[in-house]
């Protein structure tokens, strides 16, 4: 049961767009979105700003891709958004994930913008597997927004479900 005093901190787990393939020579990090995962990434901004979502802070990977991603969120949201590249979401493992998140724990909201399979593992520690599995039976596709309540004392380092699912925004236009 829940202390109905303790308020949750609301995490948005974006992962990035799609993407092309990269280019011979080209580097990993380097690779763009391909023009669906531009259409999607305009997409998820708009349900974002639809949905009335501004978070405190956004953490997205220096990888041209997240960038890419995050890029309209500043357009629909506002151009205001405070915003910090972080190399370790390009390269850490979802354990690092996990400790930006909990090292940010003191704002009301923060969304990260990052990559599989470091979101569907996060994803599937905060919401838990069952319902994990009942929103994404498919695993966490690009452009995905899930809005997670997380209440204090949980933290991605816990083995068991530690937040309330709120919503998940597809690329489809239609929240789940």
């Amino acid at each position: 049961m829940q202390d109905s005093a303790a308020r949750p901190f609301r995490l948005f787990l974006l992962r990035h767009a799609r993407s092309g393939w990269a280019l011979p020579g080209q580097r990993d990090f380097d690779r763009a979105l391909d023009a669906t995962g531009y259409a999607e990434a305009d997409l998820i901004a708009e349900m974002a700003s639809d949905g009335g979502i501004r978070p405190d802070l956004i953490l997205c990977s220096t990888a041209v891709r997240c960038r890419q991603t995050v890029e309209p969120f500043l357009r629909t949201l506002s151009e205001d958004l405070d915003i910090s590249y972080v190399d370790e979401l390009y390269s850490g493992p979802a354990s690092v994930y996990a400790d930006i998140i909990d090292a940010n724990r003191h704002l009301t909201s923060l969304m990260i913008v990052g990559h599989n399979p470091m979101i569907d593992e996060l994803f599937r520690r905060f919401a838990g597997s069952q319902a994990a599995e009942d929103s994404l039976p498919h695993g966490y596709p690009p452009a995905a927004l899930a809005i997670l309540d997380v209440w204090p004392g949980g933290g991605a380092a816990t083995a068991t479900a530690t937040a309330t699912l709120v919503s998940l925004m597809l690329p489809t236009g239609q929240p789940k």
